[in-house]
């Protein structure tokens, strides 16, 4: 089981089980998606789709419980990227700004304070 995989069943259900969409939401090959849902679904042992023939119609019971799951771990995964970014970016410094008194005095001062909220450790 892997990320693109998860990806997948929630963009299947997102894009109402058009695969084609999926592929093309997911820059991928409709094909590479349909590997990937049997490869899940054969590592797991459920179905996580209804099927007529090729077509998808819908999640099963167990597709839908996984769907939860998958769209908690993916939500984490982006938490945890976002986290690295916070200790990765250097957002400390100073910033000096140059602008006329008129702008100064009516358009900076709610940019600035939505500024510092954002950046508590920026010298303005």
């Amino acid at each position: 089981m892997n990320f693109q995989q998860l990806k997948i069943i929630r963009e299947a259900a997102r894009q109402d089980y058009n695969l084609t969409e999926v592929a093309n939401m997911l820059f991928t090959s409709q094909s590479g998606v349909s590997r990937h849902i049997r490869e899940l679904e054969d590592e797991l042992g459920i179905e996580i789709f209804v099927r007529r023939g090729k077509r998808l119609l819908g999640m099963t019971e167990p597709g839908k419980a996984l769907l939860v799951i998958a769209e908690r771990i993916l939500n984490e995964a982006s938490n945890v990227r976002r986290l690295a970014d916070l200790f990765t970016n250097d957002t400390s410094g100073v910033l000096t700004i140059a602008t006329t008194h008129t702008q100064a005095r009516y358009s900076l001062p709610e940019v600035i304070k939505a500024f510092r909220e954002l950046f508590p450790e920026v010298r303005l």
